[in-house]
């Protein structure tokens, strides 16, 4: 556990970080600072999604910040890690599971540089940094829909495992799109007044910007999936219309083959000299026939 207290500069404004606490310190931060049970409990559920509540004169939410996740079906769980903040005007609390790096560059970079001076900043701040995890993430994903899409378009061969990586992709960006929205209740929840108010507005447009990023790589994905079937379709197609192709060459001149390979007595042409190039010239002839009504039909 660690549990690291400092003082915003030029405040009476406390901030309190607990990284993967133990029940007694919870419970020793919770009846300082009279933090509600049912919020704290929230707070120590690691899975839970974001929210943002108001209770008495504490603010209360949750946000979820995202991390390298390599698995091919990955969950809401194991791709985010939750951050869970308590404030009011005279504190704030931080709590999470593990050391997160943001915790350390929000204190370093804006609050001991005096940038920030209120818990509403702080915790503005936190959810800006949060949503900016989603941008690299946004970023591999455009990457990779246009690799899929030149593969598709350039490539002869069709790889069959393309639709399994567009359908992975496609989930993981689902996912990353549920995160953002579950967590526009906490963007437009926040208030801030005065100095803290550009950067509330920045983190409200960062937010509408993901979004509409990973509606784009859904977008993206879905259309890639119809195209790859519709040219497996298609490539389905080219090969049944070669196969039908042969089959009516060839239905015509088995159909003379079998009325001729009968062998009945008193079948005139089995005895002529000629029948044999005869019936080899009507089935040339049947062929081209075939050919040129093809050809005119513009189906060859």
């Amino acid at each position: 556990m660690a549990l690291k207290t400092c003082r915003i500069e030029n405040t009476d404004i406390t901030w309190i970080d607990l990284a993967d606490p133990s029940q007694e310190e919870v419970h020793s931060v919770s009846s300082e600072y009279n933090l509600n049970s049912y919020t704290l409990l929230d707070s120590l559920d690691p899975d839970h999604l974001p929210k943002y509540e108001e209770h008495n004169d504490t603010h209360f939410l949750i946000i979820r910040l995202l991390h390298d996740e390599k698995q091919k079906m990955p969950s809401i769980q194991s791709l985010s890690s939750k951050i869970a903040v308590f404030f009011t005007d005279t504190f704030i609390i931080t709590l999470h599971r593990s050391s997160l790096p943001l915790i350390e560059e929000v204190r370093g970079n804006y609050v001991d540089s005096g940038k920030i001076k209120t818990a509403a900043g702080v915790a503005i701040q936190i959810v800006t940094d949060a949503l900016r995890t989603f941008e690299g993430p946004a970023i591999d994903l455009s990457n990779a829909i246009d690799y899929y899409e030149s593969k598709l378009f350039l490539s002869k061969n069709i790889a069959p495992d393309m639709i399994e990586g567009i359908y992975y992709l496609k989930n993981k960006a689902g996912l990353y799109k549920k995160l953002l929205l579950l967590s526009n209740e906490v963007v437009s929840s926040i208030h801030a007044l005065g100095e803290e108010r550009p950067a509330l507005r920045d983190a409200r447009d960062l937010h509408t910007k993901l979004v509409l990023l990973y509606d784009q790589v859904l977008d993206d994905a879905h259309n890639l999936l119809n195209i790859y079937l519709s040219l497996s379709a298609q490539k389905t197609n080219d090969v049944m219309k070669l196969l039908t192709i042969f089959s009516v060459f060839f239905m015509p001149l088995t159909f003379i083959v079998g009325v001729y390979g009968m062998n009945f007595k008193y079948m005139p042409e089995l005895r002529s000299p000629l029948g044999y190039p005869l019936t080899l010239l009507i089935m040339l002839v049947i062929c081209f026939v075939i050919f040129f009504w093809f050809k005119r039909k513009k189906w060859l």
